[in-house]
């Protein structure tokens, strides 16, 4: 090697071993103005427990990343990432992220991590996930998962928008389901959906927080109100949702777990913008 070889390879810079990967969108879909989906390749050595949230993004003008966190959509088994979405116009990264195309490279952090996940509760009968908007993100990884429905008898899932029209991530992929090779026979007489809608005329209206305090929930699904001794629950939403939900758990006798100690709920605090 010439010294001036030399000199070149002693000044590259050194690779960052967490540095984020550059993938490659396969496949986008929109469904309102305000809500998209997209896939993206998986590296071999990725890793995750379905449920959990990754850090994803787009460069800047530059070269810096700019990520946020995102849950994972598709199961742990799958072998791409999905993704759901909501389109922010002026976010600094949802603004970019909306406008991608198969073919498109979008950054992938190597640390996946989060508390939606079946470690962070104990065992029970029935496991209720609290969604709103593009919450339902991490239980479209879940109930895609075997082990959901190993672990209980009962799966309900619930999900709030404001228009029926956002509605139609979670209908579709949940109608999807019995023909599921995996676990299409799994989900038959154990998954339940239960949609509602803030502001427009739906088969169930108002807010899950209201629906859940006055019981109709419950009521519709024809199962009793929560009981610590055999209900589960996981909830993601905006901040507040979360927070009122929580309180509701808490009052109803439910213990907040986590992947150290687990317990009767689980919340998740990671958001896009």
């Amino acid at each position: 090697m010439s010294a001036d070889a030399t000199g070149a390879a002693a000044s590259a810079p050194a690779v960052n071993p967490n540095a984020p990967t550059s993938e490659t969108v396969l496949d986008v879909e929109h469904y309102t103005d305000r809500l998209f989906r997209f896939r993206i390749t998986r590296p071999m050595s990725f890793r995750f427990r379905s449920g959990e949230f990754v850090m994803i993004g787009l460069p800047k003008e530059d070269g810096k990343p700019l990520l946020r966190a995102y849950s994972v959509a598709s199961p742990a088994w799958d072998e791409e990432l999905e993704f759901y979405s909501i389109k922010v116009p002026d976010g600094p990264l949802t603004s970019r992220l909306c406008n991608i195309e198969p073919g498109d490279k979008v950054l992938l952090a190597k640390k996946p991590t989060g508390t939606l996940v079946l470690d962070a509760l104990l065992p029970g009968k029935r496991l209720y996930m609290f969604s709103t908007g593009t919450g339902f993100a991490p239980f479209a990884s879940l109930v895609r998962d075997p082990d959901t429905y190993e672990r209980y008898d009962e799966v309900i899932v619930t999900h709030t928008c404001r228009e029926v029209a956002e509605l139609a991530y979670s209908r579709n992929l949940v109608e999807s389901l019995v023909n599921d090779p995996l676990v299409g026979e799994m989900v038959e007489g154990k998954l339940r959906l239960y949609t509602s809608v803030t502001r427009e005329p739906h088969e169930h209206t108002g807010r899950i927080t209201d629906l859940i305090e006055s019981g109709k929930l419950f009521a519709d699904l024809g199962v009793p109100g929560l009981d610590p001794a055999t209900d589960r629950a996981m909830i993601c939403g905006s901040m507040a949702m979360i927070q009122d939900t929580k309180a509701l758990m808490i009052k109803a006798g439910l213990n907040e777990g986590s992947n150290a100690s687990p317990a009767e709920f689980v919340i998740e605090k990671a958001f896009a913008g």
